[in-house]
């Protein structure tokens, strides 16, 4: 085999199509864009969101009003009444309600005060209420604030600072 009877496989190379040139092209006379109408025009079509004239989706939707903070932290929670189920002198921990599936780690957990607890516990969650501390610590539990690392995006539009390279572990 030498390099002229080189060629590629049947099917893999299709020849192009030579729009407008004839009838017998088979894309003659008007070149694949039908009869008239602003898409037949030569230059850019309408914009995307365009309807034909009509009020645009993007326009009949409701504005979102007021302030959305793109940087709040959306907590898990369960309340101290949930709590009131396990064992006497249990250590409730994250991953152990993970493992339960009540929780899940996409998301940090916070413990709320709602209902009454009965149980001496040791407890682990990110974040407590006060009314929940007062009432793990009046039946004589303990609290453990577990750190939560939040993933922070770029404020600035420049570039990511979750794509910069980290400091090593060790440094």
């Amino acid at each position: 085999m030498k390099l002229h009877d080189l060629k590629p496989a049947p099917g893999a190379h299709r020849a192009r199509k030579r729009v407008a040139r004839g009838p017998g092209s088979g894309t003659g006379k008007t070149g694949g864009k039908g009869m008239m109408g602003q898409k037949a025009r030569s230059g850019p079509n309408p914009y995307r969101t365009f309807e034909g004239g009509q009020n645009r989706m993007v326009r009949r939707m409701p504005y979102l009003r007021g302030f959305k903070n793109r940087w709040r932290v959306e907590y898990q929670v369960i309340n101290v009444a949930q709590l009131n189920e396990l064992p006497d002198g249990e250590v409730v921990t994250i991953e152990r309600l993970v493992a339960s599936g009540e929780i899940s780690t996409a998301q940090p957990l916070k413990i709320l005060g709602e209902g009454e607890l009965t149980r001496r516990l040791t407890v682990h969650a990110h974040k407590f209420s006060a009314s929940a501390r007062t009432k793990i610590e009046a039946v004589g539990g303990t609290l453990v604030e577990v750190p939560w690392d939040v993933a922070r995006r770029s404020r600035s539009r420049g570039p990511n600072q979750a794509m910069r390279p980290r400091a090593s572990a060790d440094a």
